[in-house]
């Protein structure tokens, strides 16, 4: 494990050369800030809002890799006091989907912080989130000696075809995509780096009913008191050392835990799957892309009679999708 996580941040550490920074307000970063690092390709019309939630879950600066938008993403965070911005040409695949890239930005500039690592359809709520922001979440994890916290990823879906209403700049997304599964889970428990394996929603339902092994997983550890030593390894799915993937309790009880609620299916992501399939920068040549845009064709609503309409985090933690473990 120890090789394995020394290769990973070597190539973090070869990746680096692919980067350009374009902008660079790292020297305002404080020693309390938290952090939020991500990998974006034309996501324009999801910044303002993507922003805005995270300032006011009391994110201090924004470590942006931008892949090479051409949609006006760039030159928006540009100008931007608490976002940082590098930009590359390089193949998103070929750095393991993002991973290199923010493996070395969390290195050389996240050690020592609290740090977010999300994509920007990606939100994070989670126990007392409604009064409470991310700080204080971290205050506690620091007090009980916890340097990761886990965050399963719940699709969110508008009711009827996702391309029916339009989603606005600066809109909350949770607007149009309402609903989610609120059961339909398989979870496993990888015995090599010990973390979750969490599959099913919506997309094991209607796009991988054949074969639900394949389907996407949903198990995040999105927020981790990051040291220089650490490495993702795939998405945000598991780290190492290993032991920073041990986010659930394996001697009765439940550990705290938080939900990423995704917004990833709205009536943008038709012109996304459209852009993969030529791009084919995704896992296993984009083949899950090719999955959704030919279902979608056929049929764009993910809609079903047991889908629920999303209230707040006290829902998910009845639900089982979330808990608040001893933090009161």
């Amino acid at each position: 494990m120890r090789l394995q996580r020394k290769r990973a941040l070597w190539r973090a550490f070869r990746a680096r050369r692919q980067l350009a920074c374009v902008q660079d307000n790292t020297p305002r970063i404080r020693h309390d800030d938290l952090l939020l690092v991500s990998t974006l390709r034309n996501e324009r019309v999801r910044l303002p809002y993507f922003l805005s939630y995270y300032r006011g879950m009391g994110v201090r600066h924004f470590l942006m890799i931008d892949n090479d938008s051409d949609d006006g993403t760039r030159e928006y965070l540009l100008g931007q006091k608490d976002v940082s911005v590098w930009h590359t040409t390089a193949s998103y695949r070929n750095a393991l989907f993002g991973v290199h890239w923010m493996n070395w930005i969390a290195g050389k500039y996240c050690h020592g912080h609290w740090t977010l690592t999300v994509d920007v359809d990606e939100f994070l709520v989670f126990p007392f989130c409604d009064t409470r922001p991310i700080p204080a979440l971290t205050d506690w994890l620091d007090s009980s000696g916890i340097r990761s916290f886990s965050a399963m990823l719940i699709d969110m879906y508008p009711k009827g075809p996702i391309d029916a209403q339009p989603y606005r700049e600066g809109q909350d997304p949770f607007e149009i995509a309402e609903w989610f599964d609120s059961g339909n889970y398989m979870i496993s428990t990888n015995p090599v780096y010990r973390n979750l394996w969490i599959q099913g929603g919506p997309r094991a339902r209607l796009f991988f009913a054949e074969e639900p092994v394949n389907a996407p997983a949903l198990n995040k550890i999105p927020l981790v008191k990051w040291h220089r030593s650490y490495a993702y390894l795939q998405s945000t799915h598991m780290l190492l050392p290993r032991g920073l993937n041990l986010v659930y309790e394996t001697r009765g009880g439940e550990k705290a835990s938080g939900a990423l609620l995704h917004a990833k299916f709205l009536d943008t992501f038709m012109e996304k799957t459209e852009e993969e399939l030529t791009r084919r920068q995704h896992y296993a040549g984009s083949r899950e892309y090719v999955i959704y845009h030919d279902r979608l064709q056929r049929d764009p609503d993910l809609w079903c009679n047991w889908s629920e309409k999303y209230i707040n985090w006290r829902q998910l933690e009845i639900l089982g999708l979330m808990s608040k473990g001893n933090w009161a």
